[in-house]
């Protein structure tokens, strides 16, 4: 089950109450449909609770049933719902504003959304029909495509106007209306009515914060012991090179003692072998400077 899945039947759990919400999401539902024309209403979903949730709503908002639709809800594949009716189809191109005599070139009637529960109702329907959201756990990104041009254009206008800062891309013949930012998809998916599907885009922020976290310092752990092992080894070399040349007996006490505990200690920071001796890490790093010096001056 994708998460867009998960989410869609989240929102499907939302009540059909009052006309003008109903009327709204029916909007937003065919403004985003497969086929929406004075000849034809087209849906298709594979989402079960959609398909269920689909003859309420048209029902609700218009009195209307589908000339065509699954008699099998829960049938894997496709599920088609269709009117042709041109009494039907004259109905609710007018109950939207629009004049079925004419070519329909698409405007959003934003009449029909001035109070705020309309215009959730109309967000929910497009998303229900023509939306997709990508699993937080991959990436963050939500879409609305719809073909026609003009409606995705007022969308994002809508969008913008409560809040939201959406994109626009053109894809397949298709405007497309995206979010890629979290926490817009989180609030997203909070107002239209998935509040659940919005937490699992936050558990999966943290929990990507917390593995980055993780990962960052666990990286720079390992490029501190990667860094201490190669110094270690550069020093050992080099007191290697002062006893092969017979001056090990001959350094002063002090270089004695810290070439013979770097010796017995490959693996420690000098950082470890001060706190050994009691001297600072200063003082190490000077002794160990000093036996290098020493050995450069051999070759």
């Amino acid at each position: 089950m994708s998460f867009s899945y998960k989410v869609k039947c989240e929102l499907c759990k939302a009540p059909v109450q009052r006309l003008c919400c109903a009327r709204a999401e029916a909007y937003g539902v065919l403004l985003y449909c497969n086929i929406f024309t004075p000849h034809e209403i087209r849906i298709i979903t594979e989402n079960p609770e959609f398909a269920a949730r689909l003859p309420r709503i048209f029902q609700r908002a218009f009195g209307i049933r589908f000339d065509r639709q699954p008699e099998n809800l829960e049938q894997k594949g496709k599920l088609i719902f269709q009117i042709l009716s041109p009494d039907k189809l004259t109905h609710i191109i007018n109950a939207f504003g629009y004049d079925p005599r004419q070519s329909l070139v698409v405007h959003i009637n934003f009449g029909l959304l001035e109070d705020e529960c309309c215009r959730i109702s109309f967000l929910r329907g497009a998303f229900l029909s023509g939306g997709s959201v990508t699993d937080p756990e991959k990436r963050y990104h939500l879409e609305m495509g719809t073909s026609h041009f003009q409606a995705s254009r007022e969308l994002a206008a809508l969008l913008t106007d409560m809040g939201f800062t959406p994109k626009d891309v053109m894809r397949k013949g298709y405007s497309v209306t995206y979010f890629k930012q979290s926490e817009h998809i989180e609030d997203f998916l909070t107002k239209i009515g998935a509040p659940v599907a919005a937490m699992d885009v936050m558990t999966a922020k943290v929990d990507k914060e917390i593995r980055n976290g993780a990962n960052r310092a666990l990286n720079c752990d390992m490029a501190n012991v990667n860094k201490t092992l190669s110094a270690s080894q550069e020093q050992t070399e080099a007191i290697a090179a002062i006893k092969k040349h017979g001056l090990w007996d001959k350094l002063p006490e002090k270089l004695a003692e810290t070439a013979k505990l770097r010796m017995d200690n490959p693996e420690l920071s000098l950082a470890q072998l001060a706190e050994m001796t009691a001297v600072s890490k200063s003082c190490m790093n000077h002794r160990m400077r000093k036996l290098m010096e020493m050995a450069r001056n051999l070759s």
